[in-house]
Order: structure tokens, then sequence, then C-alpha cells
């Protein structure tokens, strides 16, 4: 068989629960739930920076946004940045991209921003290596709405859509494989903006008549203990992730109706989650929406499904892993082996059970709402802030503050925080080492971790 089609299709803001075969009881996944059937099914699969734009760089570079500067959103990723696609063309691959891209840009912050191209097309060198079949839009929220907008072309021309969005972005990505001529494998990234609520109209914009069809759903345990908004938003939110999901279905039906399905690996996967407000309440956001920048499950939990190659036989994986691994993985797939030069593991290791000394952690990053790491355990999740400082000015600190600790096996959807708990002071000792120990992977400092007051 000749080298394997690799396929990722990642949507914005998707909770875990939302898919079938996590558990939601609406109908809401088919095509999903039937890839998983045959394919790799990762229970615990985390975001390893809850944000858009730092887990992208992640997903490009394959190095935590620290290491590359990308730590916030609006910052551009590194033009000397070894990317995903770069090593995919020198492997012969033939590279495409359509949807979000958000690394072209420097601005917010700034008073007079040097890069922008958020509503303007990307130049090539912005492209992260990119070099053929392109319809992206640097911030999609801010080029479209739930049913109009656009994106740019691999030539700089503004292609204009009318029509619920997931659509037309799938359109673009069916545009690519209709042209496809098979001389050469491809990497193709279909990177959707929903279920991400529209910023400047402040709900999920899902497909018209969501709110009568999903009316009957039930809201995870957190979200309705927690009281955010999710009580309004969420059938408009599942209302998008269904049309994620028929969309995958058009995909799909065009990679066997081209003869590419056999030889095609799909990766279905989320950024980050989203919380509906229930986090972060104290913590000072600085004009940001609500929804992620917190290491809570809510935020960090997402589905990753993986079919076809050697991902296959409906498999259960409960090993924690980071999506800060798929860089690494989706060159695995290609026979290109790029060692520690970027972060995380080959995640067809982890189906194999091939190292027997395997940490069963993940870790991560948070930046913009504050300054925070965490880390996760089997049994614990325990995180720290850096105080006083700005997560959209500082990717790091020399200090930080233990913040919250949770007991897993006893309370899942985090509701009592331990982190002062007289009973859980070992806990947090040794959660306090292995959190420097993954700084440390991170190239980070070694810090000083004051206890919570």
């Amino acid at each position: 068989m000749s080298r394997p089609n690799i396929l990722f299709y990642f949507t914005d803001q998707q909770r875990w629960d939302t898919v079938g075969v996590y558990g939601q009881p609406l109908d809401i996944t088919p095509t999903l739930d039937k890839l998983a059937e045959d394919g790799v099914v990762f229970e615990q699969a985390y975001s390893s920076q809850p944000v858009c734009g730092p887990c992208r760089s992640i997903f490009q570079s394959g190095l935590y946004p620290t290491q590359t500067g990308c730590f916030r959103n609006n910052v551009a990723l590194p033009l000397n940045i070894k990317t995903l696609a770069d090593y995919f063309t020198e492997d012969g691959y033939d590279t495409a991209y359509v949807g979000k891209w958000h690394l072209a840009s420097d601005g917010e912050l700034e008073k007079e921003p040097e890069i922008d191209y958020t509503v303007t097309a990307i130049p090539p060198e912005r492209r992260g290596g990119y070099k053929g079949f392109w319809r992206a839009a640097d911030v999609l929220e801010f080029t479209s709405h739930g049913y109009d907008g656009f994106v740019f072309d691999e030539n700089m021309n503004k292609c204009e859509f009318k029509g619920y969005r997931v659509d037309c972005i799938t359109d673009y990505a069916l545009e690519y494989l209709d042209q496809y001529n098979g001389e050469k494998p491809f990497f193709m990234t279909i990177s959707h903006i929903e279920p991400h609520h529209q910023n400047d109209r402040h709900c999920y914009e899902g497909p018209d008549g969501s709110k009568v069809r999903f009316k009957h759903f039930q809201l995870p345990h957190d979200l309705d203990v927690l009281k955010g908004n999710a009580a309004e938003m969420y059938p408009d939110y599942l209302g998008c992730c269904r049309r994620l999901d028929d969309n995958l279905a058009r995909v799909i039906e065009k990679l066997k109706e081209k003869g590419l399905y056999d030889n095609t690996i799909i990766i279905f996967a989320s950024d980050h989650g989203s919380h509906f407000m229930t986090r972060n309440r104290d913590e000072n956001l600085n004009g940001y929406d609500d929804y992620k920048r917190s290491c809570h499950s809510s935020a960090m939990h997402v589905p990753l499904v993986i079919t076809g190659g050697a991902y296959k036989g409906g498999k259960r994986i409960k090993d924690l892993v980071s999506t800060a691994s798929l860089p690494k993985t989706f060159l695995a797939m290609a026979g290109i082996d790029v060692g520690d030069k970027m972060i995380g593991e080959n995640l067809q290791n982890v189906v194999e059970h091939k190292d027997p000394n395997r940490l069963n952690e993940v870790f991560a990053q948070i930046s913009e709402s504050r300054v925070g790491r965490c880390i996760r355990t089997e049994k614990y999740l325990y995180s720290v802030f850096a105080p006083n400082k700005n997560g959209g000015e500082y990717a790091a600190s020399d200090v930080y503050q233990e913040d919250f600790l949770y007991d897993l096996e006893k309370d899942p959807y985090e509701l009592t925080n331990l982190v002062k708990d007289p009973n859980y002071e070992t806990a947090r000792i040794e959660l306090r080492e292995k959190l420097c120990q993954h700084l440390a992977i991170a190239k980070e400092s070694r810090p000083t971790i004051l206890p919570a007051v």
C-alpha cells in the first residue's frame, strides 16, 4: 500500500461529551460514532493549551507555545519555525489547509500592530509552510457569521460564501478532493470554527431550527450544577456539533467516491472545550470571553478519534493523552520520525502499549485569563497560577500559587476544591513536584510554588 493520505478534521471549542461514543444521549454524532467503531477512541484526550491561537501553534509547530512565543491569541507563528507542513512537503506530500488559521497576525496588546491579517488575505510566508490549496481566514469568526462570510485562496483572492458556515467550509475541502490528482499523498487540515460562539453576537450560531431540534437536551452535570449560560446556549451548540458531523459524512463520501478512503487516515479532534461561563469567575479576564482558558475538564477534555491505517479495531484507549502529541503522530503516520524535535509522543505507541514505563499524565499551560499551569494524573487535577501577572502579557512566571486540587475518583466533575484540605497535603506536595518536572520538559525554569491563601 502507498503512503497514506492524512486528513485532520478539527473543530473549535467542542466538548468531549457532545459525542455519542463519549456518552452524549442525543443523536449528535452518528458519523463519528460509526468511524469510532472501526478506529480508535482516546477516552481521556486533553488540550495542552485551551485557547485557539496557542493550541493551533502547537498543532503546526509541535512545540509548546512558550517555546514559539505564541502563548496567547494574536501572536504570529515565527517564520523560522519548521512546521508540520514543512516536514510533509519535504517528504513528498501535497498539503492543503481549509478554514480558520489564527497564526498570521500580531496584535491585541500592541498599540500599533505591525502584522494584521485578521480580516485580510494571509501572504504565503505566513501560512506555516502550506504551499498548495488554501481556503482560509486568519480569524474566521471575524470574517464570517453562521450563514455568511469569506475566506481567501492561495492566490490571496477573496472567496465569499452564502449558506451555513460549516457546509461552506466543507465545500472548499471537497473542492480540493475533486481536483486532487493522486500524484502525491496528501495531508489536509479542515479547521472549522464551529461550535465556537460567534464573538460579535455573543451566542452560539447553530443551524436554523436547532433550538427546537435539540430542545430535549440533557446538560452535563458540571454545567447543570454551576449555572453558566449553557441552559440557553446548549441547543444551538449541539446544532453546530450535529452539522459538523453531517459534513464529516460528506467528506467521507467524497473520499469513497474518489477511491481514496481506504488509504486515508482520518483524525477528529477539537482544540479545546467550553465551560459555558462556569469557571474563571474570580479571574481578571481582561475583556476576554469566558468559555475556555481554564484547567478544568470542561475546557480541556476533547474528543479524539482516529481511524485508518494502523488505527483500527474499535479500540478504546483509557490512557491520558495530550493533543500536543498530534503533530508528531501525524508525521509518524507518514513514516517521518522527528525524534525530540517535537513534543509529545507518537500516539500509536500508546495504542500498542509499547512503553511499560510510560508516564500517564498530561500537562497544560494556561494564558490570557491568567498565567497558569496544571497537571492531570489518573487520580488528581492540580493547578497553579501566577498572582498579579496579566496572562495576556506574560508567558510564564518564576512564582506560582496553588489554585485548585480535585480528587477525580471522588469528584469527577471537579466541584470540590481540596487545595487547602490538610488531608491532601501529601498529594499536593507530590503533585507540585510532578508539575515542576513537566515544566522542565517544556523548557521552563523551575518556579517557586506558594500554598493557596
